[in-house]
């Protein structure tokens, strides 16, 4: 489940342990069955392994330092992901941490020394502190305590302190606290009565922007002024989900999305002077962000269009769009402008490329690309690029999915094929770099990534067609995405799976227990068993938004019938599909519970079921040697039932 925040299906800490008495299966780290190192395989394409798939380096985060000579990135090139220093004019990136345990990421530079911030949580239980690591290697933790989480909030206008929110007093609410950037000394600068997430502090240090969850249907934006506590509601009292984006750079204005004119999101401003709302940014698609360079010379926007990325930089001077040259195909994304304003960071992505990191300096011919996140083992030519279709479901609406083709998939050698489910609810299957994806296709797997009703990114309706009808329409778009699949001449109609991690793992299991007969397997990656029990547990940093998920899902107190109805644990004797089921003991959104159970229940039937626990992991998964596992054991348990034969 990944309310509030989005999951990735990425990988699982090897543990092996009981479950109602029988032995978790943990795949080892071997050759499959005629496996070997890039073979070669029909349609002229080499097979890879995990390990060849997982060779690839992840990059995240640019901050440029105060000399602006270097950027400070996370990646996961040593195995663990370390925070490191690229310098800006090339050349090998320098460690600046070395966990080999908990996965480290990077915040940012101090701006005027060579001190930095990293966060990092304990074994992906998300409870993130925040921490400062001096020139010299010391590193310091700036909220310690037990059972707290914390991040940072940005910079004051001046660069002497830094804004942090923190659940320190309460574990249900997020305070600010402002940080002096010379001693670490602190003050609180505001007190969180619950209702409220923290969004932005101005560049001056007079307003804080609050956003207010009413319902799935309505939130609200909040200004405070932090001298004297004055609170104004900035977004109409209307039921429309409002969500900031940014403070002008001289503080006189907010950018703020809003759908009350439009099914898409646009961005709007509202002048704190006035109270003036201007529309800025209109189109047919939803507005992701909205940012500024730091004197506001340069404006970047991106649209979700139609799950791609697209990015435009405008020069507020002159109000003309900025080309950046030389870059190739793919989506720009986590764009940093310089506080000089004279040059950028940011990463491009694509289907067969993972997110290497650029640098451009304004006005040169192009674009500098700085990593190298592809291993040379692995040829770009062997990989696939992803096709947007749409197809007709139960009702005739029209279901948005993005599609992977086997090289050489034909009506003379057909493929099987599996439906891939996001999380959620309420995320979105996008376009762009996915090693699992990448690697179950080049096992030769039709691969369709669904966007069943209820997606984000295709306008506000579609957004709350499934709101109480989850495990009922939405899975009806899965299983006619399955006949989608089967009118293809290319795909093995007869053998197709499901897949999904998060509340694409509950739709896994769903799939199974609903619709017994429809899918030929089925891999639950930390799905939720049993609403009710999850919605009674949900983490208690979740509670500004608690209202939110209620309206999404239901009220246990009120909804208990329903959810219990939808919800497959109680139905698990319906399940006579094999099933692989793969979960983070750290998780705190999805608890190792939901799987146990499930596991405990499927079992009773006599059907295979392949179960994975990782002691070191959480809600998604981040260490590679887990990658390697986890992908190891999506492509054998599918190898298995869906090549070697249905249901053995």
């Amino acid at each position: 489940m990944n309310l509030p925040a989005s999951t990735a299906i990425v990988a699982i800490g090897l543990a092996s342990v009981g479950c109602g008495g029988d032995d978790v299966s943990v795949p080892q780290v071997v050759q499959r069955e005629g496996e070997s190192a890039a073979e070669t395989v029909p349609g002229s394409m080499r097979r890879y392994t995990p390990e060849q798939f997982y060779a690839t380096v992840s990059y995240s985060g640019a901050s440029f330092s105060a000399d602006e000579s270097r950027i400070l990135m996370s990646s996961d090139a040593s195995g663990v992901f370390n925070v490191y220093a690229q310098p800006v004019g090339g050349g090998t990136p320098e460690q600046l941490t070395r966990s080999t345990t908990h996965s480290t990421f990077a915040v940012s530079w101090f701006p005027g020394d060579d001190r930095f911030l990293y966060t990092a949580d304990q074994g992906g239980n998300e409870l993130n502190h925040l921490y400062v690591m001096t020139p010299e290697g010391t590193s310091i933790d700036l909220t310690p305590g037990e059972n707290l989480k914390a991040s940072f909030l940005g910079w004051s206008g001046d660069k002497r302190s830094f804004y942090v929110q923190s659940n320190e007093r309460d574990p249900q609410f997020f305070d600010v606290y402002c940080y002096a950037a010379s001693d670490y000394s602190r003050e609180r600068l505001f007190d969180n009565d619950g209702r409220f997430y923290p969004a932005q502090v101005s560049k001056d240090g007079r307003l804080l922007a609050l956003v207010e969850v009413i319902s799935n249907e309505r939130s609200d934006i909040w200004i405070q002024e932090l001298a004297s506590g004055t609170m104004t509601r900035l977004t109409p009292e209307v039921d429309v989900e409002h969500g900031f984006l940014t403070f002008t750079p001289d503080s006189t204005a907010v950018y703020y999305t809003t759908h009350e004119a439009s099914e898409f999101r646009e961005a709007w401003s509202y002048d704190m002077a006035t109270g003036e709302r201007s529309p800025r940014i209109q189109a047919d698609w939803d507005v992701l962000s909205v940012s500024f360079s730091e004197n506001g010379r340069y404006r970047l926007s991106a649209l979700n269009a139609d799950a791609n990325t697209v990015v435009t930089l405008i020069d507020t001077a002159s109000g003309e769009e900025v080309t950046i040259p030389g870059l190739p195909e793919g989506d720009l994304r986590g764009v940093t402008a310089a506080t000089s304003e004279t040059q950028m960071a940011f990463y491009v992505t694509s289907d067969t490329s993972p997110a290497n990191l650029y640098v451009y300096r304004i006005g040169d011919e192009a674009a500098r690309r700085l990593t190298s996140s592809l291993p040379p083992v692995v040829n770009e030519g062997d990989l696939v690029e992803s096709t947007v279709i749409r197809f007709p479901s139960f009702d005739t609406l029209e279901i948005p999915a993005i599609l992977w083709r086997p090289h050489g998939a034909s009506a003379d050698a057909p493929v099987p094929a599996v439906v891939l489910v996001h999380g959620g609810p309420g995320g979105q299957t996008r376009r762009g770099w996915n090693a699992d994806v990448q690697a179950l296709v080049n096992d030769g797997y039709a691969v369709l990534g669904i966007n069943n009703r209820g997606s984000s990114g295709y306008g506000t309706t579609f957004f709350h067609l499934d709101d109480r009808r989850h495990g009922e329409v939405d899975l009806e778009d899965c299983v006619f995405g399955k006949r989608y699949l089967q009118s293809l001449d290319w795909v093995d109609g007869e053998r197709v799976g499901i897949m999904g991690g998060s509340y694409g793992g509950y739709m896994v299991a769903a799939a199974l227990a609903f619709k017994p007969e429809e899918f030929d397997a089925g891999v639950d990656i930390f799905g939720v068993t049993n609403w009710v029990r999850t919605l009674e547990s949900i983490p208690s940093w979740w509670t500004a938004q608690r209202a939110g998920l209620y309206g999404e899902l239901g009220d246990p107190a009120t909804d208990r019938e329903r959810l219990t109805r939808i919800s497959p644990l109680f139905h698990a004797g319906n399940i006579v599909r094999p099933l692989l089921v793969v979960q983070g003991r750290n998780d705190p959104r999805v608890l190792q519970v939901e799987s146990d159970e499930l596991v405990a229940a499927v079992r009773a039937n006599d059907v295979p079921v392949e179960y994975v626990i990782f002691e070191d992991e959480g809600h998604g998964f981040t260490k590679r040697k887990n990658r390697i596992a986890a992908l190891r054991s999506y492509l054998t348990f599918l190898d298995r039932h869906l090549k070697a034969g249905v249901g053995t």
